[in-house]
C-alpha cells in the first residue's frame, strides 16, 4: 500500500500499548505516528498530528476516555476512533456510539481481526464487537441524536437496498437466523441467505452482525 493508514494509540498501560504498535509495524500498509498515554496528551497529539484512526481506551488515568472523544471531535478534528475496551458496559457502548465512534473492540480480540477492523473503519464502515449486540438489543437501545438518518434519508444512502432486504434486516437486527428469516418470510433457506449476504456487501460491513449494528446507528431499525 503506498499511503499506509496513520493511526493514534492511546492506552495508558505501555506494554499494552507497545504491543499493539507493534501488531501495525509488523504488518504491511499501518503506520502508527503517535501515541498517548493519558488523555490531555492524546487531545494534543489528535490535533498536532490528525490521524485518520485512534484506537482509544476508555480508561486513562487524568480523564474519562469518553471525554477524550468529545475534545477531539469538539476540536474539529475528525478521525475514526476505535475504541479498544476490557469491558463491554452497556452506558459506556451507547455513549460511544452517540458520540460517533466507528468501532468497540473488547480486548481479547485477535491480531488479524484488529487489523481487518482497522481497515474496515478506514473505508467507512463501523464495526461492533459481536459481544455487544445483544447488549443493546436487550436494553431496546435506539440511537437519538443529531446525526440519525430518517428511513426515507436510509433509503437515499443505501438505494439500492430493495423492501425485501429491509425486512430481512429487521429480523438480523432481532437476532433472527437463516432458517428463522426463511419461516418467518416463507422463503427459502437459501433465499434468506441470499438476502443476508446482499445487505452485508450494500451496507458494506463484514459480517451480520456489523449489519445489525449499522442499521441501529443509523436510525433504520429502531
Amino acid at each position: 500500500m503506498n499511503n499506509p493508514i496513520h493511526i493514534m494509540l492511546v492506552e495508558d498501560y505501555k506494554l499494552i500499548r507497545v504491543g499493539i504498535k507493534s501488531i501495525f509495524d509488523e504488518a504491511n500498509g499501518y503506520e502508527v505516528i503517535c501515541e498517548a498515554d493519558n488523555g490531555t496528551d492524546a487531545i494534543k497529539k489528535a490535533i498536532q498530528y490528525k490521524p485518520e484512526i485512534i484506537i482509544l481506551d476508555l480508561e486513562l488515568p487524568d480523564m474519562k476516555g469518553i471525554k477524550v472523544i468529545k475534545e477531539i471531535l469538539n476540536a474539529c478534528i475528525m478521525p475514526k476512533i476505535i475504541v479498544l475496551s476490557a469491558y463491554d458496559n452497556i452506558e459506556d457502548i451507547k455513549k460511544c456510539i452517540s458520540l460517533g465512534v466507528y468501532a468497540y473492540v473488547i480486548k481479547d480480540i485477535s491480531t488479524d481481526s484488529l487489523l481487518n477492523i482497522v481497515k474496515t473503519v478506514h473505508k467507512g464502515a463501523m464495526w461492533f464487537d459481536p459481544k455487544i449486540v445483544p447488549k443493546l438489543r436487550d436494553n431496546n437501545y435506539s440511537i437519538n441524536y443529531s446525526e440519525k438518518q430518517t428511513k426515507k434519508n436510509f433509503k437515499n444512502t443505501h438505494a439500492n437496498l430493495t423492501p425485501r432486504e429491509f425486512e430481512v434486516l429487521k429480523l438480523i437486527v432481532d437476532g433472527k437466523s437463516n432458517i428463522d428469516i426463511a419461516q418467518t418470510l416463507c422463503i427459502s433457506e437459501h433465499t434468506a441467505k441470499a438476502h443476508v449476504c446482499n445487505i452485508i456487501q450494500k451496507l458494506v460491513v463484514d459480517d451480520r452482525t456489523q449489519a445489525a449494528v449499522k442499521a441501529i446507528k443509523e436510525g433504520i431499525i429502531e
